[in-house]
């Protein structure tokens, strides 16, 4: 297992509702909470989820590093917890933040949008 070196203090009602990967994670969207711009995703075990619903700061799990991070105690680009939901499965964390600065580890605003695929109006690739 690659997450959680020890027990979580999550809610054990929020804990037996989690639907986690083999790895014991789930996946966390982060979306700025007053324009629905969807900013990043990261991944969180329970003890994430339970620092990212105690502290008011989003905390992830870093599958590379295999360590807890807190967005933005290094960059400074911080995200400030305005709410925490659950997918109708209960296998994907939506939360809304107040971003503050960048988002994306390559210092844009979010890790979506240099790569874009397709646009409603366009056709997509190939065709």
């Amino acid at each position: 297992m690659t997450a959680s070196p020890q027990p979580s203090s999550l809610d054990p009602e929020i804990a037996a509702r989690l639907k986690r990967s083999a790895d014991g994670l789930v996946p966390a969207i982060a979306q700025q909470y007053d324009t629905g711009e969807v900013l990043m995703l990261g991944w969180m075990d329970d003890e994430a989820l339970h620092r990212t619903l105690t502290t008011g700061r989003c905390t992830y799990w870093s599958r590379s590093r295999q360590e807890y991070w807190v967005k933005g105690d290094t960059s400074g680009h911080v995200q400030h917890v305005k709410s925490v939901a659950l997918d109708c499965d209960a296998d994907t964390v939506l939360v809304q933040v107040d971003q503050v600065g960048a988002a994306c580890h390559t210092g844009t605003r979010t890790c979506f949008d240099a790569d874009v695929l397709a646009v409603a109006d366009a056709p997509a690739p190939g065709q």
